[in-house]
């Protein structure tokens, strides 16, 4: 479900017109930072158009805006980690993402946080193999004036084979803890028959739905952070 005042801002992102203000840098796929307004309201988001994403060899073409938007919706169903709202909607430039700009500290990441929050991260390091991000850089984690640590960037999740890719490898081989086990046991049983199934459903093709499950239901079972593996475990450049 959403915080108290999401669904205010949610609504924002879906209504309210949006104006380009320019194009965010270091970005491997088109992102323009823009202001939606709505009367008197108004927020910076990032806007994800479809029609600039670079095609990717190991998923499919046209797809990572809507991956954004299920990996806010999954975190959003189970209740972490914190990643700013994100919405699929008309733009200047198409159909696309629009997710909350989050204002953060550039020169903190997870490398200078993981000492201090090791219990977010451990959420974050759950959530990442539950949405098999093949992505996890330390710069996505972004330390926000309000304090939280917010994650963005999740274009290439969901897919149906292994591709972990993460710099947070620090809980490899720890049990997992008691409250998020029992957490990732309600997400299972909605995504079988909740409101999150019906959500995912425009997003994702139903073999990315069934795999997502069975991620969940192996990461129960096993109790335990995966090691690292198969293939490459880390992602290029780390932060």
């Amino acid at each position: 479900m959403a915080a108290p005042g999401e669904e205010d801002v949610l609504r924002l992102l879906e209504q309210g017109d949006i104006a380009v203000l320019g194009l965010l840098p270091r970005a491997s796929n088109y992102t323009f930072l823009a202001r939606v307004q709505a009367g008197s309201e108004e927020t910076l988001a990032v806007y994800k158009p479809q029609v600039g994403e670079i095609p990717l060899w190991d998923f499919p073409d046209g797809t990572l805006h809507l991956r954004e938007i299920a990996a806010y919706e999954v975190a959003r169903a189970v209740g972490w980690p914190d990643v700013p709202p994100t919405v699929l909607r008309d733009g200047p430039h198409g159909v696309g993402s629009v997710q909350r700009f989050v204002d953060f500290d550039p020169a903190q990441h997870y490398f200078t946080l993981r000492d201090s929050r090791a219990a977010e991260f451990r959420k974050v390091a759950v959530f990442d193999v539950v949405v098999n991000n093949a992505d996890r850089k330390g710069g996505h984690c972004l330390l926000a004036g309000d304090g939280r640590i917010y994650l963005v960037d999740h274009g290439v999740c969901f897919s149906t084979e292994p591709k972990l890719r993460t710099v947070i490898w620090d809980f490899a081989g720890e049990p997992l803890p008691d409250h998020l086990c029992a957490d990732l046991q309600r997400l299972a049983e909605d995504l079988r028959s909740g409101e999150l199934r019906d959500r995912l459903a425009g997003l994702l093709d139903p073999r990315e739905v069934r795999a997502l499950r069975a991620r969940i239901d192996r990461l129960v079972a096993t109790g335990r952070f995966p090691l690292p593996g198969p293939g490459r475990p880390y992602p290029w450049p780390p932060v």
